[in-house]
């Protein structure tokens, strides 16, 4: 197996995970606050640094492409659920239909938050990535890494909670005061475990490499 192969395969599990598990929160804090985080976190952040090792070893255009790809998962995953969960079920699973349904049931708002800010941020980190590349040369990867996912990341958040939470039956600045407290945390969260993974970022370059050697 190349080394690119198994890193895309990676990069594929992530965005499942994240679409199909990302739905259940689990408590992280309970002082001085209760923060509540989704299980993707422990996938995103992979998502965001995968990219930038693609881009540091094959340039950004070979990173576009698989985001792409990534965004062509997405939309089989969200269309294979509606075409599964559409189907009736045999009288032997008849019992646990509701169950299936409410885990594989995506609702439409949902999912158009989820493509927009997958496609806005993934496509954002790419660009950013390589153009501090452009001006710092291969030096500071960790600096590139990180600056790259820490905005990307925000834009990834804001575009989601924004598309996915915002209600039009109440003011602008009830809405930004309660969207903002999401973001907030759920950015900085992101950011810790973005930074947490910046080694994997160094070993995964040198390990990439070798298939370029």
């Amino acid at each position: 197996m190349r080394r690119m192969d198994l890193l895309i395969a990676v990069y594929v599990f992530c965005i499942a995970a994240a679409e199909l598990m990302g739905a259940k929160t689990f408590p992280l804090l309970e002082w001085p606050f209760r923060l509540n985080a989704s299980v993707a976190i422990f996938t995103v952040p992979l998502i965001f640094s995968i990219n930038d090792i693609i881009t540091e070893v094959y340039g950004k255009e070979r990173a576009r492409s698989v985001v792409r790809s990534g965004l062509f998962v997405i939309v089989l995953l969200l269309l294979y659920a509606l075409l599964t969960t559409a189907l009736p079920p045999s009288s032997r699973f008849a019992s646990s239909e509701a169950a299936y349904d409410t885990i594989f049931t995506f609702s439409i708002r949902m999912s158009i938050a989820s493509l927009a800010a997958f496609a806005i941020s993934q496509f954002f980190d790419v660009y950013l990535f390589a153009r501090i590349r452009q001006a710092l040369g291969a030096s500071k990867l960790w600096l590139r890494n990180n600056v790259s996912n820490i905005l990307a990341q925000f834009v990834d958040t804001v575009v989601f909670i924004v598309l996915a939470f915002y209600s039009f039956d109440t003011g602008f600045g009830a809405n930004a005061a309660f969207l903002w407290s999401i973001i907030l945390p759920y950015w900085m969260l992101k950011n810790v475990m973005s930074g947490l993974v910046t080694p994997l970022v160094y070993l995964g370059v040198k390990w990439l490499k070798r298939d370029v050697e």
